[in-house]
């Protein structure tokens, strides 16, 4: 959340929905994007490929993609 909320920091935690599409939910352009998962990859040190990220759609699946790649 803490990636997500230094691109949106108006958000509400409550109102998002664990398995709908975050960018629509969030309103998040390209850019903005783009920095949420530098920020994932800054706060976990999970290298996320540029293929992969059409998979990070929604929370969950950011979860389960972080999951997958920790120690």
């Amino acid at each position: 959340m803490a990636a997500i909320r230094a691109i949106a920091p108006e958000l509400e935690e409550s109102e998002l929905l664990a398995d709908r599409p975050l960018r629509e939910q969030v309103d998040l352009d390209s850019m903005d994007w783009l920095n949420v998962i530098v920020g994932l990859h800054e706060r976990f040190g999970v290298d996320i490929a540029e293929a992969d990220y059409a998979r990070l759609a929604t929370l969950n699946a950011i979860v389960a993609y972080l999951a997958g790649k920790m120690p």
